[in-house]
């Protein structure tokens, strides 16, 4: 769909008559990470679910690698764009890292526009009452972060899916990593990007404006889910969240990395946010 001028590629699952459930997708990241399989499941519980693609990812508007014409701010209002496409007033929202942070910057803003939150491996957008320091990324994380590998050579299929297998690997956590279904999404991926150079590096690049709030401002009911094993963000951000948010619930996923749920925690991300958008 074309809205304000910007092509945004969505995907529902369910009846239109039902609430809708939208899923915003961390940095980088396409619709494909929110697995068709997991939509249905959460479709089937009473909700049209949407996934879409951020700009720079997947069939959304693309921009040269290094230069994007958008700031984060541009993709944080993309989330009341894609309702607005779908002409839904409120939405129960579910964001997963930066998709989170945006998730939160609406609920703080245009709380009229949110039915629900469900926060997944995030933390803060907004400011804290509780100034203790949280504990940072996991060095190896880190390192990665400080020292990227080179990047592959873009036309070659091959060569970008391993890296992208590679770049998600240290984001596992025990659970495992699971290499044939990150190969498998990431060919997806791959074969609905318009250019992965970009979608690759865009994001990390974005200025924005702060959008100043408090987290106990947010007023909407908050369900957080948060892997037990995050090396990006650990437990304690989820933890914290869940203090700063007024009534909001934590619900640890165990084994869980910081990444999409992955099928072995589909029963329990399920259940808990079918109950949670009631």
């Amino acid at each position: 769909m074309t809205v304000d001028g910007v092509e945004l590629c969505l995907e529902p699952f369910g009846d239109p008559a039902h609430p809708t459930l939208l899923l915003v997708a961390g940095a980088a990241s396409s619709m494909d990470w929110w697995e068709p399989e997991f939509c249905e499941r959460l479709a089937a519980t009473g909700r049209q679910v949407v996934r879409y693609d951020h700009r720079d990812t997947g069939r959304s508007s693309s921009f040269p690698p290094g230069a994007p014409t958008y700031t984060f701010n541009d993709l944080g209002d993309d989330v009341l764009r894609v309702l607005d496409a779908l002409d839904v007033d409120s939405a129960h929202l579910a964001g997963m890292s930066m998709g989170g942070a945006m998730a939160q910057v609406v609920a703080a803003t245009r709380p009229e526009r949110v039915r629900t939150l469900t926060l997944l491996s995030t933390s803060f957008a907004g400011e804290r009452a509780d100034p203790t320091e949280l504990p940072g990324m996991d060095p190896s994380l880190r390192e990665r972060f400080q020292a990227p590998p080179t990047d592959p050579d873009w036309a070659d299929p091959a060569a970008v899916l391993d890296r992208l297998v590679e770049d998600l690997r240290p984001y596992a956590g025990s659970l495992g990593f699971d290499e044939e279904r990150t190969r498998r999404i990431g060919r997806t991926v791959i074969a609905r990007t318009r250019d992965m150079a970009s979608s690759a590096g865009n994001h990390w690049i974005l200025q924005g404006e702060d959008v100043p709030f408090k987290m106990a401002g947010i007023a909407v009911p908050t369900l957080v889910l948060h892997g037990t094993d995050d090396p990006m963000f650990p437990l304690a951000h989820g933890e914290a969240l869940a203090r700063e948010i007024p009534d909001a619930r934590l619900v640890p996923m165990p084994g869980v990395g910081h990444e999409a749920p992955p099928p072995p925690v589909w029963d329990l991300v399920v259940a808990e946010i079918a109950k949670h958008t009631a």
